[in-house]
């Protein structure tokens, strides 16, 4: 497969993203005013861990789904994650033309569904009932030859495939499960592409630390803390999530409302050299769960 069909519908991506993402254009105007380079260390996407019927099918809306389309981008599954205290499930994926194409690695998480109780089981299920995924192989086979082309069909992927959600059903599923709840109003919207801090290449900004300072020192509200540390290899943090009005059904009738939501946030991250047998050190290329699991808060509704 083509890398420039990645690259080409990552940046798609990137457009609708840094629109609906103030501090996303803030950190790259910040990096490129002082010289520096703006790179992508990985991109996030949610799903749901459950099978549901569709017009294709019994489909699962997990990981699964995604990882079809990943896979037909050449990317290739790297690591996974377990949180079991919130029910989620994670993979990460790589190309292995990461570097000559410069390409983000992928952070594919699902909500296991099942693990719920069962009256949000059933508020889920009858909120995505509706769903009608598109088909990862006709698409490639009807536009496989035009590049562009076939990279703006894949985007129309990363929307919300059900109708919107009953403000009740949305509210209740939160109180469980705000990432069950996000995914109800996003479907697969990107949620949330990272600053490479390590690719910035200015000596204004040569850590995370002067990065997270100069982005608060702009206005943009930022997470307290820094995940991680070197040793293991990687050092996180992000914006708070932005706030979006986003449409809802009413109760008992199918007028729609609007609500406000939290949408996405934008990360930065941090790679450092970690020794991977006795005097041999590699940049670590993989995530940590105790980071991720943090940062999986951040769309929380406050």
């Amino acid at each position: 497969m083509n890398p420039e069909i990645a690259r080409y519908l990552w940046e798609l991506l990137w457009q609708d993203y840094s629109i609906r993402v103030s501090y996303a254009r803030t950190y790259a105007q910040m990096i490129t005013h002082a010289g520096g380079t703006v790179a992508n260390d990985h991109i996030a996407f949610r799903s749901l861990r459950m099978v549901v019927d569709s017009p294709q099918g019994q489909v699962n809306l997990g990981i699964g789904y995604l990882e079809q389309l990943a896979k037909a981008l050449g990317y290739e599954a790297a690591g996974e994650y377990c949180f079991p205290q919130t029910h989620l499930y994670a993979r990460h994926y790589r190309h292995p033309l990461q570097e000559e194409f410069d390409l983000p690695k992928l952070f594919i998480s699902e909500l296991i569904v099942d693990e719920l109780p069962e009256k949000i089981v059933q508020l889920i299920h009858q909120t995505v009932s509706g769903v009608n995924l598109l088909k990862f192989s006709a698409i490639f086979d009807t536009f496989n030859k035009d590049t562009e082309r076939l990279a703006k069909e894949l985007h129309r992927i990363f929307t919300c495939p059900w109708q919107p959600p009953r403000r009740f059903v949305l509210e209740e599923v939160n109180t469980v499960t705000q990432y069950g709840a996000w995914v109800l109003l996003h479907g697969y919207a990107v949620n949330h592409f990272t600053g490479y801090v390590n690719r910035q290449n200015t000596p204004e900004y040569p850590d995370i630390e002067t990065t997270s300072r100069g982005l608060a020192n702009l206005g943009v509200p930022m997470k307290a803390e820094i995940e991680g540390d070197i040793a293991c290899g990687l050092r996180q943090t992000a914006t708070q999530a932005v706030t979006e009005i986003v449409t809802v059904l009413e109760d008992t009738i199918d007028a729609e409302i609007q609500v406000p939501w939290t949408y996405a946030y934008y990360e930065i991250a941090q790679r450092y050299m970690v020794e991977v047998k006795p005097g041999q050190q590699m940049l670590f290329d993989a995530f940590l769960g105790r980071n991720a699991q943090q940062l999986f808060e951040m769309t929380r509704l406050t």
